[in-house]
Parts: C-alpha cells; sequence; structure tokens
C-alpha cells in the first residue's frame, strides 16, 4: 500500500485564524485546494473546509465579508499518523465524515494534509 508521505500535500496552506472567510475562500480558489490549516500565531487550532464554508457560512447567510474562519472552522484538527495506511485514512475520514486530515509526524506535528481525492487517486491506481 503506498504510503501516506506519498499522498499527502506537504505544502500546508496556513491563514491566521482573524482571516475573512472571503479571504479565505478566494485563497482556496487561487491554490486549487479544498482546505487551510487556521492558526493562532504559529500554533494549529483549526482546519477551515470547502463544506465548512459551505455548511456553517453560505447555507446560514454568514457575511463572508464580516465573519473571520475561526468562527466556523473545525476543531480540534483530525489527524492520522504519518505510518499508517491509506485504508486507515479511508476509514478515518469516513467515521469522522471528514474529507481533509492532517498528518502528523511524532513530535514534527502537523507534516502535511490529505484529501479524499488523494485517497481516490491513490485507490484508483491501485486497481
Amino acid at each position: 500500500m503506498t504510503p501516506l508521505a506519498l499522498l499527502m500535500h506537504r505544502e500546508i496552506e496556513q491563514i491566521p485564524r482573524e482571516t475573512t472567510l472571503l479571504a479565505a475562500a478566494q485563497r482556496m480558489r487561487d491554490r486549487r485546494i479544498g482546505a487551510l490549516l487556521v492558526t493562532d500565531g504559529k500554533k494549529p487550532i483549526g482546519i477551515l473546509s470547502e463544506s465548512d464554508l459551505v455548511r456553517r457560512a453560505l447555507a446560514e447567510g454568514v457575511e463572508p465579508k464580516g465573519v473571520t474562519v475561526e468562527t466556523i472552522m473545525s476543531r480540534p484538527i483530525l489527524s492520522i499518523d504519518i505510518d499508517r495506511t491509506a485504508w486507515e485514512a479511508n476509514d478515518l475520514m469516513a467515521a469522522r465524515g471528514v474529507r481533509h486530515l492532517a498528518v502528523t509526524d511524532g513530535e514534527r506535528g502537523i507534516v502535511g494534509i490529505l484529501s479524499v481525492r488523494d485517497l481516490v487517486l491513490c485507490f484508483k491506481n491501485r486497481l
């Protein structure tokens, strides 16, 4: 099975907790990504996904220019150890109903982000 280290994205896009929803959505669009790690200083405190934007903001009529990502981000950050398998990541995502996981490596902390898209490509190429 392909290791998570080969599937995950090592370039972790981060935004400060005080970023507006509009600015976060624009950054996701520009970078063509589905999630951003939310930080307080350098400390990761949550994750903001496209699903968060749709379900917790747009569907509720929240003003994207005036509300910060901290208001709707998902927390705690769900993570998986880099030594786990793609199957385990898939099971965790399914059980928790999420599309993104932070990948951790012991004391180094978060070293990547894994998306359901990464898993789809992995499993597709294995068939």
